[in-house]
């Protein structure tokens, strides 16, 4: 009886004390994009963060927009984003402080091997969409307000096209499940590298055109203002952003590899929003 009563509680103090740790544990909120996060480098980068500083992180994937909302209403400690106009605009306006580049890409049209709209043989994103449009090819949009849908938006803005017929049509999805669609439809999108990259084997599209300057793609991490919200976890944030833009952090994004093929760029020491 004695026995089973120490072990009853040992058992009690045992889970006791693990509650406590877990209470004890520092948690991060960061917001980031779901192609950051389906490209698979936050599992490789994350673990690694948390081991090395005792905190734990929780990763709200949502398209840049929604990211930076929340980072307006101060529901999350900091954002890892992909939208440098809208970027400086959540900085200028006192939400978030010490931006810092982290890693660049770049988009690609993708669509099927067909080609309808023969964007393959252009090499110049503007005339890929006109192409698109005058064919009335089918093209599938991100639709959520996230940094590719802003640079596909964009692109059809400089090429004079405002695309509202029935070939173009918005998900309100994440990446992945956009490639999956445009796969199932043989239709045309636009998508970071990371996201295509991780996805390509289970698709029947085929990159159309890269290369184009204007898809370049970088990301920026960004800390919540403490001033605006004094309650968020800003010690915590400021580790991540500091580890992440460290040499052990860009080495690990520079070498995370899928079949071979490196994903990101790290840019930690460059400017590479000014180069957007």
């Amino acid at each position: 009886m004695k026995q089973t009563l120490l072990r009853i509680i040992t058992l009690l103090g045992i889970m006791a004390f693990s509650a406590w740790a877990q209470a004890e544990t520092p948690v991060i909120r960061l917001a980031t994009t779901t192609s950051t996060e389906n490209s698979g480098l936050l599992a490789v980068l994350l673990p690694e963060f948390e081991k090395s500083s005792g905190m734990k992180v929780h990763v709200i994937a949502v398209g840049t927009g929604k990211a930076l909302r929340m980072g307006r209403d101060g529901d999350v400690d900091l954002v890892l984003v992909h939208a440098p106009a809208a970027e400086s605009a959540f900085v200028e306006g006192g939400f978030g402080i010490d931006r810092r580049d982290v890693m660049y890409n770049d988009f690609v049209l993708v669509g099927p091997t067909s080609d309808p709209a023969a964007i393959a043989t252009t090499g110049d994103a503007g005339l890929a969409l006109e192409r698109i449009a005058a064919k009335q090819a089918l093209f599938i949009s991100r639709g959520d307000d996230s940094g590719t849908h802003k640079k596909e938006l964009s692109l059809w803005q400089a090429a004079g096209i405002t695309p509202v017929d029935e070939w173009y049509r918005e998900a309100g999805q994440g990446m992945g499940k956009v490639l999956q669609i445009a796969g199932e439809l043989d239709a045309y999108t636009l998508t970071d590298r990371g996201t295509w990259l991780a996805y390509r084997e289970k698709s029947p599209l085929k990159v159309l055109l890269e290369g184009d300057p204007r898809l370049f793609n970088p990301y920026g991490i960004i800390a919540v203002n403490p001033e605006r919200y004094p309650d968020i976890n800003y010690q915590g944030a400021s580790k991540l952003i500091e580890w992440i833009t460290s040499e052990t952090g860009q080495r690990m994004i520079g070498d995370f590899r899928i079949a071979g093929t490196r994903l990101f760029t790290p840019s930690a020491n460059t400017s590479s929003i000014a180069r957007y």
